[in-house]
């Protein structure tokens, strides 16, 4: 079985997929503490008192902080696991261009050797073919 390398897109659409999951948790806290903070209202307005209103204050900093928490701890998992993502995929890519480099430097060698082979059983017809691309080379700059 294949294994499956994430491409630039994949990881594209992971991170905007993230990002809104996350919008959705956001908008989820936000939601409570709204709620929370329309509960503490009626029950200000219903007039039950300074400790209550206290205590429920100090209750929504509370769950605040750990919703806070909460959406850290998650940006920064994901965080970790894109970056992982992303790492692995350019030393796959370094690999593949590597492998590539050492593909085309053989290739040229091996052009290389054939060129000095021809070379050497036929000097007065690559001597010719010098002087001519030097001729044409020389018009060329010329005529600048």
């Amino acid at each position: 079985m294949a294994e499956h390398n994430p491409t630039a897109n994949d990881l594209k659409k992971d991170a905007a997929a993230a990002g809104q999951q996350a919008k959705r948790d956001l908008n989820e806290g936000a939601r409570k503490i709204g709620e929370d903070i329309r509960d503490t209202a009626e029950k200000l307005a219903n007039n039950s008192g300074a400790e209550n209103l206290k205590e429920r204050g100090a209750e929504l900093a509370q769950n605040a902080r750990e919703t806070a928490q909460d959406y850290v701890h998650r940006a920064r998992e994901v965080g970790g696991e894109y970056a992982g993502r992303a790492k692995a995929e350019a030393e796959r890519l370094y690999e593949t261009g590597q492998q590539k480099a050492s593909e085309v430097a053989h290739y040229a060698e091996e052009r290389y050797d054939e060129v000095s082979e021809m070379v050497r059983r036929n000097p007065a017809q690559a001597l010719g073919i010098a002087a001519g691309i030097g001729f044409l080379v020389g018009l060329i700059l010329a005529r600048r």
